[in-house]
């Protein structure tokens, strides 16, 4: 069933390949990708709030979260620059980024980004049942302004629509990530996350 937007999802292949979670690698578009001998029976979701499914469905097109605010520091983007071997200057080069435009170090963009899971867990209410969620991808991402080192962000959601079948809900999140005492925002994308339930 699809709800909130114009029809399912089309198929996608390869989401996940995980042993814990059996073999995902089945189109998932249109038909359960649930292995049929396998089965989660715990929610390991670290998300703050659960809703029941009916009330989850009557808050599409509705904000649904704001996160708490998240601290990005210079050891941070750092550490985040030698684990993707980024190591671009204006990332870490507080003396040479200084007399770029930016003024300062700024956060990889993709830094900004992978704060989503941590925003939505803070932010977001997922089905009850839910036992496990991946990522669908997105819809669209925009960078729209640096975060400098050492500044603030928070993520706002709301919910466009959801896909559900038996086995999963498929949700499409537009989602702002703002920077603190800032006017324009780091970031808008369309999300697209899917739970399976246990």
């Amino acid at each position: 069933m699809s709800v909130g937007g114009n029809g399912p999802l089309t198929g996608s292949r390869n989401l996940a390949t995980a042993r814990d979670i059996g073999d995902l690698r089945r189109d998932c578009g249109a038909a359960p990708c649930w292995p049929q001998n396998k089965k989660v029976t715990h929610m390991s979701l670290p998300h703050q709030r659960t809703l029941p499914l009916p009330q989850l469905r009557g808050m599409i097109g509705q904000h649904v979260g704001t996160s708490k605010w998240f601290d990005i520091t210079q050891p941070l983007i750092d550490e985040f620059a030698r684990t993707t071997q980024d190591e671009q200057f204006i990332h870490t080069d507080p003396e040479r980024a200084a007399n770029t435009p930016f003024g300062s170090t700024i956060a990889h963009g993709f830094l900004t980004l992978s704060y989503l899971a941590a925003m939505s867990y803070d932010a977001v209410p997922v089905a009850q049942d839910t036992a496990m969620g991946v990522n669908y991808g997105f819809d669209r991402v925009r960078f729209l302004s640096p975060v400098p080192a050492g500044a603030r962000i928070r993520g706002q959601f709301t919910l466009d629509r959801m896909q559900e079948t038996p086995q999963q809900v498929t949700s499409h999140h537009s989602v702002t990530v703002e920077i603190e005492n800032s006017d324009k925002p780091a970031l808008a994308a369309i999300w697209i996350t899917r739970g399976y339930f246990a």
